[in-house]
């Protein structure tokens, strides 16, 4: 099976001369469909970086990253916008929810663009909130807001969803809840799921950990046992 992602020396460097910041480093390797991806890493590690060039947010400097068979390196920025709408998903440390809009209607806002979307309510009962599609962001929780965000991420049935922080601001044991509805969607509809996180206890739960220092891929790490997010401590 072709993979999700593939890239060949693939960096990424802000400025020019000796001030320039080095934030990805000739990074080659590839990504099977339908795993769930932990990248660890320390702050300017170049993992976020990573992922914004595959999720069609960023321009590497130099280098090739493919998806599927589309260069996604080659794409001009209308395509990217194409690409982005049609096979991506996001979820952010913030949930960037309007707060003026319902749990439902901050779900439509994806669902009215995308080609073949969930209906909210649908995406709302993946996540376990099937009871609050009437509530508005300042009625719920943290971790029910981020669960909103999934669910707005997945409504349109996106093949990779990108996940940068997505426990961050929350306390562990709705961190955990947090990564039980990513384990679920990876399972339930065959989401490739890729996590940038600083909680290296989060790794256990991946099929595949990649280890970012100073730009650089270091380690790459198959797990043959997972662990159940409601296990992982940190």
């Amino acid at each position: 099976m072709q993979p999700a992602y593939r890239t060949e020396v693939l960096s990424k460097t802000y400025g020019e001369g000796p001030a320039a910041v080095h934030a990805l480093r000739e990074v080659t390797l590839e990504i099977p469909r339908g795993e769930v991806v932990v990248l660890l890493g320390p702050s300017g590690s170049g993992k976020s970086t990573f992922l914004n060039i595959l999720g069609g947010l960023d321009r590497a400097s130099a280098g090739r990253a493919w998806f599927g068979e589309t260069c996604l390196t080659d794409l001009s920025d209308r395509a990217l916008t194409q690409y982005r709408r049609s096979h991506v998903g996001f979820v952010f440390q913030f949930y960037n929810l309007m707060p003026s809009l319902t749990a439902r209607e901050n779900v439509e806002l994806v669902t009215e663009i995308a080609r073949d979307p969930m209906d909210a309510g649908e995406a709302l009962g993946l996540v376990g909130l099937e009871g609050r599609l009437d509530h508005f962001p300042a009625q719920m929780s943290g971790g029910e807001q981020q669960r909103v965000a999934i669910a707005r991420a997945v409504a349109k049935r996106p093949e990779v969803l990108f996940c940068d922080e997505p426990t961050g601001a929350l306390d562990s044991t709705t961190g955990r809840r947090v990564l039980q509805v990513l384990d679920d969607v990876n399972r339930e509809l065959g989401t490739t799921v890729l996590i940038v996180t600083h909680a290296a206890a989060t790794a256990a739960m991946a099929h595949r950990v990649l280890h970012f220092t100073d730009g650089q891929l270091r380690e790459t790490i198959t797990n043959e046992t997972r662990a159940a997010p409601a296990d992982i401590e940190w």
